[in-house]
C-alpha cells in the first residue's frame, strides 16, 4: 500500500482545466503554495529565486485514461499517457518546474510557471540540481 499525505495546497486563479496552459512556461499566472505547519523546518532553506520541482496530486484527473491526443489536439495521433504530460493517467502525479518569486509570509511561497489548478494538493518539493531535470 502506498500512502501520500498532502504537505500543502496550490492557490491559483486557475479553477477550470480549460483555462490552464498546457505547461507552466506557457502563460500561467503567479500562484501561491501554502504549506502545512508540520513541514516548516523542511522549507527553511528555500529562498526567493530558487528553482524547484514541485510534485502535486492532480486530484481532478481521470485515472481511467490510458491514451490521449497530445495537447488535446485531435490532429495528433492517440498516444499512451506515459509518453505525454497529460494530467489524465493512472497515478496523476504532477511534476512542475517552478521558481520562487516571493515569500510573503511563513509557509506561503509565491511561484511562477505553475499550471496547477486552485486547491491542487502538493505532495513534495525537490531542489533542481544544476544539469539535472533541465
Amino acid at each position: 500500500m502506498i500512502e501520500l499525505h498532502p504537505i500543502g495546497r496550490v492557490e491559483s486563479p486557475l479553477r477550470d482545466p480549460s483555462d490552464a496552459p498546457k505547461q507552466g512556461e506557457e502563460g500561467s499566472p503567479l500562484a501561491v503554495l501554502t504549506f502545512d505547519p508540520s513541514v516548516k523546518d523542511a522549507l527553511s532553506d528555500i529562498h526567493v529565486g530558487d528553482r524547484l520541482l514541485l510534485l502535486t496530486w492532480l486530484d481532478r484527473a481521470d485515472r481511467s485514461i490510458l491514451r490521449v491526443h497530445p495537447r488535446d489536439d485531435p490532429n495528433n495521433p492517440l498516444t499512451g499517457v506515459f509518453s505525454t504530460r497529460s494530467a489524465d493517467r493512472p497515478n496523476p502525479i504532477g511534476v512542475h518546474r517552478v521558481t520562487v518569486v516571493a515569500i510573503p509570509q511563513p509557509l506561503r511561497y509565491q511561484v511562477r510557471n505553475l499550471e496547477a489548478l486552485d486547491g491542487t494538493p502538493v505532495v513534495d518539493v525537490k531542489a533542481i540540481l544544476e544539469g539535472i531535470f533541465e
